[in-house]
């Protein structure tokens, strides 16, 4: 009798949190049987830990929360909002930008619930978590989301991340290009850990307002835009 075995490989990634990230996050977090958020690295200013573009009417548009920036060892599970109103204003914003998007009506009343209990969180952190958290759910993402904070992990940047895979008992480690000007692969290797690299090229371009096409904005044009059929566009919905 002929036996088959599958053998069922768990992918990890882990990332920092981001604000109202792009669909390529996202395809990210699908691509994988748990996600890690690291948050207790450095805070860095410019970045998408607070900010993200969506697209207005004069083109793109920078969404910021404004933060608190008191040391260069602040780290971003730290730092925390400094006004009170920049829900409210990015609400507007966000209903100026898409309210002729097709899918628009369908999500508002969820996006302004969403926004009005941004407004209660202090910490960056807090904040982007709380709203991936929702995009997950209008996407049907259904990975395992931990916090690094729950695990034991070594000093070094590919020390703690092959910690956390170690934890999570991980046979692959997903990762974006940019890692590789420091990831230590050989490390990975000695742990039995395969390192792939996440490719973000080749996105199909779909309906979008204003002006010329820009895949490089918050998911949130995608849904306003497409709606149910966001996940058409994404890579890690393909059949």
């Amino acid at each position: 009798m002929l036996i088959l075995w599958v053998v069922l490989m768990k992918k990890v990634a882990i990332l920092q949190s981001n604000y109202i990230p792009w669909k390529g996050y996202f395809d990210m977090i699908n691509m994988v049987d748990a996600f890690v958020f690291l948050d207790e690295v450095q805070y860095t200013k410019n970045d998408w830990r607070n900010r993200n573009l969506i697209k207005g009417s004069n083109g793109l548009q920078w969404l910021t929360i404004p933060v608190s920036n008191k040391s260069l060892d602040q780290r971003i599970n730290e730092t925390k909002v400094s006004s009170s109103n920049w829900h409210n204003k990015h609400w507007k914003t966000i209903q100026q930008s898409y309210s002729r998007a097709k899918y628009f009506l369908r999500y508002k009343d969820d996006f302004e619930n969403l926004y009005s209990s941004l407004g209660n969180e202090i910490l960056l952190s807090e904040i982007n978590k709380k709203s991936i958290a929702m995009i997950n759910h209008f996407l049907d993402i259904n990975t395992e989301i931990y916090d690094s904070v729950a695990f034991e992990k070594s000093e070094g940047k590919s020390e703690r991340l092959v910690d956390i895979c170690n934890q999570l008992d991980a046979d692959v480690y997903l990762t974006v290009p940019a890692a590789r000007g420091y990831l230590d692969t050989k490390l990975f290797d000695s742990h039995g850990i395969h390192v792939e690299w996440m490719d973000y090229s080749g996105y199909p371009e779909y309906t979008q307002l204003h002006s010329e096409f820009e895949h490089g904005v918050s998911i949130l044009d995608l849904i306003f835009n497409e709606g149910p059929d966001a996940k058409k566009f994404m890579k890690s919905f393909e059949d």
